[in-house]
């Protein structure tokens, strides 16, 4: 047989009634809708990830660098282990969930901590992946907390994007508030047009509409410093109001190929020490939180693609499951270990499989596709800073959608969900967010009579969670 009849036999063409140009095609279309995780990935994780001693630029550099071999990781242990067309990289709002996690001022965990809890969460979920324990897992995070946790990340997520855009700044009287010279500021303007523009685009059902967003925004940077524009640099009116610092366009000179824009060193294997000196309960509380929020996220994906590509069972249920959740449980462990966010299997594939991709050659012309990206890796530096936060607005629209999961004429739903999702705003905080939902679950679940529906490790759950806040406050007791 000759090396393709072996691939065409291996992959399962026949069975699934398919083809090379068909699954190539497939494996394009899926890369072209996710490959804005290259450039917007390293532009939110840079917020938190800051290697002492290494310029911004080359901070982005090595995190396009890891995302890419992150992804391709997974990537082709879906193609081979679990023969599904399915994409994978680290996840939009997982990752945004990383920098809350760094940033909250309540956690005080370090970015190599974060890593650390992102290479243990990866090992974790191998495990139970190989021992199939997924459904028992997934009966332990309540509903209405699962669905308020991506409404409240995306909220933090919205925070981050118009502060950095420079359409609303931090204040010490109002929280946020509008930038008060943005009609003066073109970084403002360029980037409100820009959000607009990506909107508009993704109404259209334009393909790769974040990229297109993001990457004409940058051009419109450039073409505004061309004719002479730049970051608004003066006295802001009001008491406690700073601007970020801003460049409207970076010199395109300053790009040099080498390889030095492929040395990751500075992350890769930071997160041993992050191992070292943990505090054991917020370790715990970031770590199972990453995985409950990964787990979930993917599940409720890959049966979503299953369903799309006609590979679900009677019951709805995506066959061997496990396997794809070991793509993923790789390629988080793989990221944490190299230093990026939790990996997942992406929505985005859909678009591969309306176009008929099938088997996992699909996903081996996705992974072939983010090596050659590896080559572009040099050109993150010349797009303007402020201008990849244009996805973070998108993104976070997008994460508001669970929302509607929630049934609000349950009590026992809107209570948890609604405290899930107010507490990280008010209190700049997703763990205490995520923490409120998990005390309060249990305590309106007993309220309504539904004692019984209540498994013992919530109750367990909730009472860590009230011996947490008891011993991380007794001093203002």
């Amino acid at each position: 047989m000759s090396p393709a009849d072996v691939l065409s036999s291996y992959f399962g063409f026949e069975e699934h009634d398919t083809d090379y140009t068909t699954e190539s095609l497939a494996g394009l279309t899926t890369f072209l809708t996710m490959s804005y995780i290259v450039v917007v990935n390293p532009l939110i994780l840079s917020v938190a990830i800051t290697p002492e001693g290494v310029e911004s630029a080359r901070v982005l550099q090595m995190l396009a660098v890891v995302t890419i071999v992150s992804s391709v990781a997974a990537i082709l242990v879906m193609a081979f282990y679990a023969n599904r067309p399915f994409g994978l990289a680290p996840g939009m709002g997982l990752n945004a969930f990383f920098v809350t996690v760094v940033l909250s001022p309540g956690l005080e965990v370090t970015w190599q901590m974060a890593l650390a809890a992102v290479f243990v969460e990866g090992l974790l979920f191998i495990a139970l992946t190989a021992a199939g324990a997924r459904e028992y897992v997934i009966r332990l995070f309540p509903d209405p907390v699962k669905y308020g946790v991506g409404a409240g990340i995306g909220i933090f997520l919205a925070m981050i994007g118009v502060q950095q855009m420079r359409l609303a700044l931090p204040s010490e009287t109002d929280g946020l508030t509008l930038n008060p010279v943005l009609a003066s500021d073109p970084v403002a303007i360029l980037a409100a047009l820009g959000v607009l523009f990506t909107f508009y685009l993704y109404a259209r059902g334009v393909t790769g509409a974040i990229i297109v967003g993001i990457l004409s925004t940058s051009v419109a940077a450039y073409v505004a410093s061309w004719l002479g524009y730049s970051a608004f640099d003066g006295d802001l009116p009001g008491e406690g109001l700073t601007l970020p610092d801003a460049t409207l366009a970076p010199g395109v000179g300053d790009v040099t190929y080498s390889l030095a824009a492929y040395d990751i060193r500075p992350l890769a294997g930071a997160f041993v020490e992050g191992l070292r000196d943990i505090d054991p309960v917020t370790f715990a509380f970031v770590m199972v939180t990453f995985f409950f929020v990964d787990f979930f996220d993917t599940a409720g994906t890959l049966t979503g693609l299953g369903q799309a590509a006609d590979m679900t069972d009677e019951e709805g249920n995506l066959p061997e499951m496990d396997r794809p959740l070991m793509a993923d449980a790789v390629g988080t462990t793989v990221g944490g270990m190299l230093g990026t966010s939790t990996v997942t299997t992406y929505i985005e594939s859909s678009t591969g499989i309306e176009e008929g991709g099938r088997t996992g050659f699909t996903a081996l012309a996705i992974a072939a596709l983010f090596l050659a990206a590896l080559a572009f890796v040099p050109l993150i530096t010349v797009l303007p800073p402020f201008a990849p936060y244009v996805a973070f607005l998108i993104v976070a629209v997008f994460m508001l959608r669970n929302i509607t999961d929630i049934r609000w004429d349950d009590v026992t739903h809107a209570v948890p969900a609604s405290l899930t999702i107010m507490i990280m705003p008010l209190t700049s905080s997703i763990a205490y967010g995520i923490a409120a939902g998990l005390i309060s679950y249990p305590i309106v679940m007993a309220a309504a009579g539904r004692r019984d529906d209540v498994h013992l490790a919530q109750w367990i759950m909730a009472a860590a969670f009230v011996a947490y806040f008891v011993v991380r406050t007794r001093a203002l007791i």
